[in-house]
């Protein structure tokens, strides 16, 4: 068999169009991967550090500083933190409800991109299927137009080329669907992170508020009515 028709180039020419449509498919599941890599890198805090300054703040009742330190942390655990202390004056059911509203906002953010990787590592094979069908039926019609005997040589190179773009296929999506797991299990990890901060955010600054005696502006004016109420 030719040595040329393992060359890159030779690939390429004998691959025809589906190997560019793969290439093409290579390259955003490259894209892809690198956007999440850096978002994920980007995400990475260390959750029990920023709970225990949070809580030192909001014991202190500094909300100020608790929000600063809140608005410098990346990543979107910082930023559901930060969503529930800019509420702190809010009871705690109220709390709660902002907590995971914070939270869901984040989903898209963390899933951008993810279900893109997952549909390269599904479509560059089939692909690659779809390239190896047109190419054995180009052959075998070349072969029936001719109606003289063919070489094995003739025959397994015509075979080579039409299998070039299912192995190029299984080159792009066995990468991508590992990122793919990768990436999946590194959103569950930080939906759990999430979770767990604003659970504990709402926590500390219910106790916070319950260690001096201060109540929420609402419980109040709550009090306030009844009081005139009664009165």
């Amino acid at each position: 068999m030719p040595t040329e028709l393992f060359t890159p180039s030779g690939l390429l020419e004998r691959g025809g169009p589906i190997i560019w449509l793969q290439l093409g498919l290579a390259f955003f599941g490259a894209v892809f991967v690198v956007e999440r890599l850096f978002f994920f890198h980007r995400a990475r805090i260390n959750v029990g550090d920023l709970l225990v300054g949070l809580s030192n703040h909001a014991r202190r009742k500094a909300y100020a500083e608790a929000l600063h330190e809140a608005a410098r942390s990346p990543g979107p655990v910082a930023r559901v933190a930060h969503a529930i202390l800019l509420r702190h004056h809010m009871k705690r059911s109220d709390l709660r409800d902002v907590a995971q509203e914070a939270g869901q906002l984040e989903v898209p953010r963390i899933e951008k991109n993810v279900r893109a990787i997952l549909a390269v590592a599904l479509i560059a094979p089939l692909t690659g299927m779809l390239g190896t069908v047109l190419g054995l039926t180009e052959m075998f019609q070349e072969l029936g137009d001719s109606g003289q005997a063919v070489s094995s040589v003739k025959l397994s190179e015509g075979v080579f080329q039409s299998l070039v773009t299912t192995g190029f296929g299984l080159i792009v999506a066995i990468p991508a669907y590992l990122f793919y797991l990768y990436f999946l299990g590194r959103a569950k990890r930080l939906f759990h992170r999430i979770e767990r901060t604003g659970i504990e955010m709402v926590n500390i600054i219910c106790d916070a508020r319950a260690e001096t005696g201060i109540v929420s502006i609402r419980d109040e004016m709550e009090t306030r009515k009844d009081r005139s109420g009664r009165g």
